[in-house]
């Protein structure tokens, strides 16, 4: 079964220093991106070896690492908007 992948430097690309910056100096960003990386992880594996998963029991990991990409890209906004504040 052909997999999107989800992680976060590949659904967001421009954010690459962003990331960077806060997975190093923001403790709440790091432990939300390791969530989502872990739970991306199991997701991409169920679906690769297509594993037997109950739809809800998938649906609702889908639910949560929606929750976590945008509880993060908001960080990642807020980031970029402070370092654009900083520059004016």
């Amino acid at each position: 079964m052909q997999v999107d992948h989800h992680d976060l430097h590949h659904e967001f690309p421009e954010f690459a220093d962003a990331i960077k910056a806060l997975k190093g100096g923001n403790a709440h960003f790091a432990r939300l991106f390791d969530s989502y990386h872990r739970l991306t992880g199991k997701v991409e594996n169920l679906e690769e070896n297509d594993m037997p998963v109950a739809d809800f029991t998938m649906e609702d990991m889908k639910k949560q690492r929606v929750k976590l990409k945008d509880e993060l890209y908001h960080m990642l906004l807020a980031f970029r908007s402070g370092q654009e504040s900083a520059r004016a």
